[in-house]
């Protein structure tokens, strides 16, 4: 009887290293998919920033990727103004884009980035959502979409200045 009792204590701490040990990796899991999602986020910035340099040093740019037939993964999101086609886009922002107008002319309200994430069909992990939240945003913020006070999306189009020439880099 003894020793059965010793196994079942010894099953018992067994199973609480078990749940200590998957606690803790689910902890470094969560860490993992933060810094990830800081990263992809960054890479788009510093993308983004790289292409508006190269725009202000090449003033045809923006023609240049019409002319070529199309965006190239990872362009800049130009600022929209009347006349501008969305197939200037690189596909992923067409995508975002088409989600937010077909919700807009069905005559539903504004979409939140996680909404977005699940018509796109994507896995609503926090990375994939603030993904589409970036790029969401990025359109916004160039007058592609607009984005309320809640943060959610909602179709429209509106001039946007262009930044001042003199910010530090």
């Amino acid at each position: 009887m003894v020793a059965s009792v010793l196994g079942l204590l010894e099953e018992r701490e067994a199973a609480a290293r078990l749940r200590e040990e998957a606690a803790r990796l689910a902890g470094l899991l969560e860490a993992a998919e933060i810094d990830l999602e800081r990263r992809v986020i960054a890479r788009e910035e510093l993308v983004e920033a790289l292409a508006a340099s190269a725009a202000d040093a090449i003033p045809a740019a923006g023609g240049q990727e019409e002319a070529e037939g199309g965006p190239v993964p990872g362009s800049v999101v130009p600022l929209w103004r009347d006349g501008l086609a969305v197939t200037i886009l690189a596909p992923d922002y067409q995508r975002v884009l088409a989600v937010v107008e077909e919700r807009g002319r069905a005559g539903l309200g504004p979409l939140r980035a996680r909404e977005i994430t699940v018509a796109l069909g994507l896995e609503t992990t926090s990375t994939k959502i603030e993904t589409v939240r970036s790029k969401a945003r990025r359109l916004a913020d160039r007058g592609w979409l607009v984005q309320d006070a809640s943060g959610a999306f909602s179709a429209g189009r509106r001039p946007v200045a262009a930044p001042d020439d003199g910010s530090s880099g």
